[in-house]
C-alpha cells in the first residue's frame, strides 16, 4: 500500500521560514518523480516544485522562485520543501505527489497525492 504522508506545516509570520517533509512508503521513490502542490481556499490546485527521480532537474512557480527549495533524499524515501521568506499568499494546504513518469507541474499525472499539510503565514 502506497502512502506519502507529509509533515512539517504550521503557523508562521511573514518573513519565516518552515521545511515541509513527504515520507513515502510502498513504493520505491527513487523511480519517481516528485512533485509539491499546493490549494488555498477556493482556489485550483497549482504546482509548488516538482524534482525529477535523482534530482537533478527541478521546477519551480514563479511566485517561489529564490525562496523555495525542493530536495529529496531517496535513501530516506523523503522529499523536502524548504520555504523562506513566507509571505501570506503562501496560506494553503501543502501536498506532495508521486509520478512513475517525468516530473510535470500538471497535478493530474501524479498517481500518488499525500493527505496535506496546512502553512499559514499571518501578516
Amino acid at each position: 500500500q502506497v502512502q506519502l504522508v507529509e509533515s512539517g506545516g504550521g503557523l508562521v509570520q511573514a518573513g519565516g521560514s518552515l521545511r515541509l517533509a513527504c515520507a513515502a512508503s510502498g513504493l520505491t521513490s527513487k523511480k519517481y518523480a516528485m512533485g509539491w502542490f499546493r490549494q488555498a481556499p477556493g482556489k485550483e490546485r497549482e504546482v509548488v516544485a516538482t524534482i525529477s527521480q535523482r534530482g537533478g532537474t527541478t521546477f519551480y512557480t514563479d511566485s517561489v522562485k529564490g525562496r523555495f527549495t525542493i530536495s529529496r533524499d531517496n535513501a530516506k524515501n523523503t522529499v523536502y520543501l524548504q520555504m523562506n521568506s513566507l509571505i501570506p499568499e503562501d496560506t494553503a494546504v501543502y501536498y506532495c505527489a508521486a509520478d512513475l513518469d517525468i516530473a510535470t507541474p500538471l497535478p493530474h499525472f501524479y498517481e500518488y497525492w499525500g493527505q496535506g499539510t496546512q502553512v499559514t503565514v499571518s501578516s
